[in-house]
């Protein structure tokens, strides 16, 4: 590989780190669901889930065409602009990590592509019809159709299961939320490895290295898959705490209806080059099974905050990646304060994150208050069959045993009188 500079050396390990984020930060859209309902260990599920990433990074390059060849100008692009679009998306991973929230990974990539790619070339070197039909379209569309899929499966488990052992049956999803989780794990891979894929390669075409319009290179492939299966393993708990517990309560069947429902809209969206967001998707299953079971209710406080994450992902991540590429536009001592900055930060963070420390041994414990609208609901909810008679033993006691009459002193005659 000829061209193959410095400054290439560190956008590529910089790439990386991120797929490094990306990994942990997206291990919820797997395994949340999977660990709330008990279904796997939290370990096991990490562990199956980073095996299964791997193997999906090397399914499909589509989304990596599209992050390399269509959403910006590759040939007006600096390895220097990647390197500060690739810091706008860490610190953005990094902060929604730190509170717990789901947001976005690829659009924190991609918004700090655009931010970067602007700050250095102008708006017309982004494809603006790419951003639309590829990303923006997807986003908005994503997790409604995921969210009313989920839905409408869970009431079918449930009408389906109505008659089912009660035992038996959640076994039964069990299984079946074990194997759709798997494929989510394997829909992430494919999905969400190639967006790092897609800007290595972009930067190794803006460093010379490879020839524009190339598929990425099979080290390229192999390296993103590794990064984003050691990321998953490690677990990002805190996230997984938010999606799994934070956003509803999920019985067995809704955890197999939100996993299968999400992991068709990924892997349809690979299939079609969509830069899909998997925590979208994700994300939307989970509000729908919970919308989908009879008395199951949201926590619209949880889900109004991660709304509110979507919203400001890539503008946040574009305004980074601007603002960092208008320091290295001033020499290699730029993009050395940039890169220290960006060191300093992730320590910084890491360090305010080991104060309340979340892992797998309390992901499943949550505080998440259940806010006015859950409360209401919850309180006018028809209570299960089978529990009237036990909520009315416990609510009407019965009457208290009348007291024993006091004994009456028996009546002693008059004297006699004489």
């Amino acid at each position: 590989m000829e061209n193959f500079s410095l400054i290439l050396a560190i956008v590529v390990v910089t790439a990386l780190a991120f797929d490094f984020t990306n990994g942990f930060h997206d291990t919820a859209n797997a395994m949340a669901t999977t660990i709330s309902t008990g279904a796997l260990k939290p370990k096991v599920a990490v562990a199956m889930s980073a095996v299964l990433n791997l193997v999906g990074a090397f399914l499909s390059v589509e989304v990596a065409n599209t992050i390399s060849k269509g959403l910006v100008d590759e040939t007006g692009i600096r390895p220097e602009v990647i390197f500060a679009a690739l810091v706008g998306a860490i610190l953005w991973n990094l902060l929604t990590w730190l509170v717990g929230l789901p947001s976005s990974s690829s659009h924190a990539l991609m918004g700090g592509l655009i931010g970067a790619t602007i700050a250095s070339a102008g708006t017309g070197a982004v494809h603006g019809d790419v951003l639309v039909t590829k990303v923006l379209l997807p986003a908005v569309a994503a997790p409604i159709v995921a969210g009313v899929a989920a839905m409408l499966a869970t009431r079918l488990s449930y009408t389906l299961g109505r008659k089912a052992e009660g035992k038996a049956a959640a076994k039964g999803y069990r299984t079946g939320q074990i194997a759709s989780a798997g494929l989510v794990s394997l829909a992430h891979g494919t999905n969400d490895a190639q967006k790092t894929m897609g800007i290595i390669t972009l930067a190794l075409v803006a460093g010379g290295a490879v020839a524009p319009d190339s598929d990425p290179p099979t080290w390229v492939i192999l390296s993103a898959g590794m990064a984003i299966a050691l990321g998953t393993y490690l677990g990002g708990w805190r996230i997984i705490r938010t999606m799994g517990k934070g956003l509803t309560e999920l019985q067995p069947q809704q955890g197999f209806a939100a996993q299968t429902s999400a992991a068709t809209v990924i892997l349809a969206s690979s299939h079609l080059g969509f830069s899909l967001s998997t925590t979208h998707s994700v994300s939307g299953s989970v509000m729908g099974a919970g919308l989908g079971r009879k008395g199951g209710v949201v926590r619209w406080s949880t889900a109004t905050r991660m709304f509110v994450a979507w919203g400001l992902t890539l503008p946040a991540a574009a305004l980074v990646g601007a603002l960092a590429e208008s320091v290295t536009g001033l020499g290699d001592w730029g993009t050395a304060v940039v890169a220290a900055f960006l060191i300093a930060s992730s320590a910084a963070i890491w360090k305010i994150s080991r104060r309340e420390v979340v892992d797998a041994s309390n992901v499943n414990d949550t505080e998440e208050p259940a806010g006015v609208v859950t409360t209401a609901i919850a309180a006018v909810a028809p209570p299960p069959a089978g529990s009237l008679a036990d909520d009315l033993t416990a609510t009407i006691p019965s009457p208290a045993p009348a007291p024993a009459p006091e004994p009456v002193a028996p009546a002693v005659p008059p004297a006699a009188a004489v």
